[in-house]
């Protein structure tokens, strides 16, 4: 709000009620209002309205001192009255409460209703709004009055202030929040792709999606019951699936190691027997023996006689030649 000479400050009606709302009950006395008129003038005055030089303005003034001795009260009992009777309901609207307001209290103070001084109610029913709100959020625990105010748009400067916290902590509590959006964001394109499925395969979906079990609740509609069965189901299938797993490995690693020493043929036994001592020419160490065995395809049975025991690849050399 601005008045003369562009200085933000409230309107001029408004400073005049103020200041009636100030005065004593005998300064309106008969004897009296006059003097009190000029003393409220001076007042407005050394504020930087210039109501005794300014004749529309000093009118103003008688206005609003004729009508307190009409009604017998300040006009700013009656609106604050009406403002502190407000709660956090009645203010969803701030322009329908105004207008309200303005109807209800206009009816004792028919200058309330001039079109002029409605974005001045429109601003008091905010702050009354504003405070109803922080009041709210120093209700809540943790970081829920936070972001409380931030989901009714409270500029930061303010939630800052009125919650006693610094710009790091509603930093902080922001990021929370985007974050937060954003995996609703995630779990809708989740529900998305299997919105065709069962309840338990889209509970499924989520869980092995890494979605918190509290956010599929509320975001797939289901109860906490359902998806701990679906988490018992999937650990048995993951028990099922690495019991089948281990059973291919050891198949493949049974495969790899080749026939047992009594399952060898014996003229495969003496074809192995004659590539060991070629490779055992070459070379005394083992880890070199056991590739160049692999690399032959020469059973492993055989290949830990050879570096085991060579000399009972004799006697595994005779059997198979008897």
């Amino acid at each position: 709000m601005s008045a003369e000479g562009g200085t933000a400050r409230k309107p001029l009606w408004l400073a005049i009620e103020e200041l009636i709302l100030d005065a004593g009950e005998q300064s309106f006395a008969a004897d009296k209002q006059e003097s009190t008129i000029q003393q409220l003038a001076a007042e407005l005055d050394s504020a930087g309205y210039q109501v005794p030089r300014n004749a529309g303005n000093m009118l103003q003034l008688r206005w609003a001192m004729d009508a307190r001795l009409a009604v017998g009260r300040p006009l700013l009992q009656d609106l604050n009255a009406a403002v502190a009777a407000l709660g956090l309901d009645d203010v969803a609207d701030p322009r329908q409460t105004s207008m309200r307001l303005i109807s209800d209290v206009g009816q004792a103070w028919p200058r309330l209703r001039d079109s002029a001084r409605q974005p001045d109610i429109q601003i008091i029913v905010g702050q009354a709004r504003l405070d109803l709100l922080v009041a709210r959020a120093r209700e809540m625990a943790d970081d829920q009055g936070i972001r409380y105010l931030l989901t009714e748009a409270v500029v930061p400067a303010v939630i800052t202030a009125s919650l006693g916290i610094t710009d790091e902590q509603l930093a902080q509590v922001k990021a929370a929040v985007a974050a937060e959006k954003a995996e609703r964001e995630r779990v809708v394109g989740l529900l998305e792709a299997v919105a065709d499925s069962t309840v338990g395969e889209k509970i499924k979906h989520l869980i092995t999606s890494k979605v918190a079990a509290e956010l599929i609740v509320e975001m797939a509609a289901v109860e906490l019951a359902a998806i701990d069965e679906v988490k018992q189901a999937m650990e048995e299938e993951l028990k099922e699936q690495q019991r089948l797993a281990e059973e291919a490995a050891a198949a493949k690693a049974a495969a790899a190691a080749g026939p047992s020493l009594e399952d060898i043929p014996a003229d495969e036994m003496l074809e192995y027997i004659e590539s060991i001592r070629e490779i055992l020419e070459f070379s005394t160490e083992e880890d070199e023996i056991r590739t160049m065995c692999q690399q032959s395809d020469i059973p492993k049975s055989l290949v830990d006689v050879a570096v085991s025991d060579a000399d009972k690849l004799d006697e595994l050399e005779a059997k198979a030649e008897g």
